[in-house]
């Protein structure tokens, strides 16, 4: 019985796999069924491949709960089964939805509220149902939060029966664009794509004193903006820099804490960004080019933090290069495996830029990877491992759908009672037109709902529901999307769930939460920069763009990441003592702030400090004690 469930759940999830790539190429059956049938499958595919995870001892406890997730398989395929037939019979009359069916209703919905528990947590999960609770209990609460209040019937058909709820836009941006990209990236991970990455990454970095550190940022950027999950890069690419990165003589914090600060970092970099592009481009209506532009330099500001803390930490440490026998060779063979990477990115490029939609070129990245996939010996023979990644893929696909169908009770529920407005108009008035107040009740939205989240249902989410009043404080609509996307990636190395850490600390051996926080301060600058440019467009490169504005803010950013590295680790070129550590990072942190005289005093303070390093570099004659300490060092 198991192995029959178990084939049953690869089969659904494949055929979803299947579907996101016949949809992407040939076109979207009509929305009722298509919306139906993803969510059917993928909610029926994961209850079935719950039921199939191997047991060595079922108590009775155990094949009660068993027997109760087949139940729920067989209700909600029914409730499937109803809404496709009433949605369609709503567009050509006016029907009476009656009392069966809004229970089966309810039932469907509180089973996608359950699964979405076992998946991410209790944080959406929790949202949901208090949002249908609230439905009911509107008219007995005070203040801003009393309603009229709704009756069964009501709430059902908005958040069921319609295309306001569960099956809405958020799912219907995510079957248009996302899942094709999701499926491009575990289709990468199965084709060995991502350690021909690694291999070319250590081959160009391995004469640098810090070799491993440096492959294992650029590898996991460059996959993580592929893969779209944190703490799949993690895992992937971890596996094989942290052991490296801890034998060059990093501590075991550090080697987890940078590998989930890189992994974490690649799902805001150009030129797919986990996906987030294509979806911020259906949200905002604005050019995919413009998306990728606009990402540019607060991707870069975010890994030049990264390598600034790599060069910090090699000197504390006094690491030494490798020798010429320990670099790795870069042969023919890594170049020519390096295609089934970097082809792939190209193919999406040159759609996107010749006006082709999005899912279309995810689907021509699909089959290019699938194609040079067989560059790798490994799966010339063995070429079931890309069915087997079709499967992953369409697993993966699945629970982002069960995130986002949640997401469509909560949207549906804020649109009925007319609460999302209304808390978007308290935000306002909290903030008493502060947009930094704003800004940063967003930040702690988009950090606790990222918890245990991916990023994308994190961020659709805090979009919907926040965008539009930050919008009215005057931050630019790309700014703004930008400012929520990083804070929900950003999430992922925020303890106390940090899901990148938590991933990294068993393979280097570290205590989890003090990975979180080595993480938080490898990544200090981007918590900053997401407010920089929502105050100063011309970073983003295509809002409001001055040369003045940008280089001012290049360079503050800049010298506050080397004083935030620093003051962080307590080192330059020397041993730093407390009371200079704790102006280093003041002055990092006064100098990104809007107020022109302290920065200007703050940039002063910096601009001091890294003289007082860089002089003995340039004239070592002239400071031979430092230049011993150097060596020493």
């Amino acid at each position: 019985m198991n192995r029959i469930l178990k084939y049953t759940s690869s089969f659904m999830f494949f055929a979803l796999a299947f579907s996101s790539l016949y949809s992407a190429s040939i076109g979207l059956l009509p929305v009722t069924y298509h919306r139906g049938l993803v969510l059917g499958v993928s909610i029926v595919g994961l209850l079935l491949a719950g039921v199939s995870k191997p047991s060595v001892k079922l108590t009775w406890s155990k094949r009660l709960l068993l027997s109760l997730d087949l139940l729920m398989a067989v209700v909600f395929s029914y409730g499937i089964v109803r809404f496709v037939i009433i949605s369609e019979a709503l567009v050509n009359d006016i029907i009476i939805v009656g009392i069966g069916d809004m229970i089966f209703g309810l039932i469907a919905i509180m089973i996608v509220i359950e699964l979405t528990r076992r998946l991410f947590g209790p944080v959406l999960a929790g949202m949901a149902a208090i949002g249908v609770i609230y439905c009911f209990i509107g008219p007995y609460l005070p203040s801003f939060l009393f309603h009229s209040g709704f009756s069964l019937d009501q709430i059902i058909e908005a958040t069921w029966f319609s295309f306001q709820g569960v099956f809405g836009l958020a799912l219907g941006v995510t079957i248009n664009t996302i899942l094709i990209f999701i499926v491009f990236g575990v289709i990468l991970e199965g084709t060995g794509a991502a350690d021909s990455l690694m291999r070319v990454a250590f081959s160009l970095t391995g004469g640098l004193r810090g070799g491993p550190a440096y492959a294992a940022v650029v590898s996991s950027c460059m996959f993580g903006t592929m893969s779209g999950s944190v703490t799949a890069n993690v895992v992937g690419t971890g596996t094989f820099t942290i052991p490296m990165i801890k034998r060059r003589g990093f501590s075991p914090t550090f080697a987890g804490a940078l590998e989930a600060t890189a992994s974490t970092g690649g799902q805001i970099v150009p030129p797919v960004m986990g996906a987030a592009a294509f979806l911020m481009a259906d949200l905002t209506g604005t050019p995919y080019t413009s998306i990728c532009i606009a990402a540019i330099v607060p991707a870069f500001l975010y890994y030049t933090s990264l390598f600034l803390a790599i060069n910090v930490e090699v000197r504390r440490c006094g690491i030494e290069g490798a020798s010429e026998e320990e670099r790795a060779k870069l042969t023919r063979t890594d170049i020519l495996n390096s295609l089934m990477f970097v082809g792939p990115i190209l193919a999406i490029i040159v759609f996107l830029v010749a006006g082709r939609s999005p899912s279309f070129a995810g689907f021509w990245a699909v089959v290019l990877a699938i194609v040079l996939g067989f560059i790798n010996p490994e799966v010339r023979k063995n070429p079931v491992r890309l069915a087997q990644s079709l499967v992953k893929a369409g697993r993966t696909a699945a629970t982002i759908v069960v995130a986002v169908a949640t997401i469509g009770i909560i949207l549906a529920v804020l649109n009925q009672t007319g609460v999302g407005l209304t808390f978007a108009s308290i935000i306002g008035m909290m903030a008493e037109g502060s947009l930094f107040l704003a800004l940063l009740a967003a930040a702690g939205a988009s950090l606790v709902l990222g918890m245990g989240m991916p990023t994308l249902p994190a961020y659709l989410i805090i979009i919907l529901v926040l965008g539009p009043g930050i919008k009215l404080l005057g931050g630019e609509l790309i700014a703004v999307h930008l400012f929520v996307l990083y804070f929900a990636v950003l999430s992922a190395i925020t303890p106390p769930v940090a899901l990148a850490a938590f991933a990294a600390a068993p393979i280097a051996l570290a205590n989890p939460l003090r990975i979180g926080a080595r993480a938080i301060s490898l990544a200090a600058v981007a918590f900053i920069v997401a407010f920089m440019f929502v105050y100063e467009p011309s970073l983003l490169l295509i809002v409001d763009f001055e040369w003045n504005k940008f280089l001012w803010a290049i360079s503050r950013i800049l010298l506050a990441a080397w004083l935030l590295t620093s003051g962080f680790s307590g080192y330059d070129r020397d041993h730093l003592p407390i009371w200079n550590r704790i102006i280093r990072v003041c002055s990092a942190f006064v100098m990104l702030t809007i107020w022109p005289i302290p920065n200007l005093i703050a940039f002063g303070i910096g601009i001091l400090f890294f003289l007082q390093y860089l002089i003995p570099v340039l004239f070592p004659g002239r400071f031979p004690g430092q230049l011993a300490k150097k060596k020493n060092g």
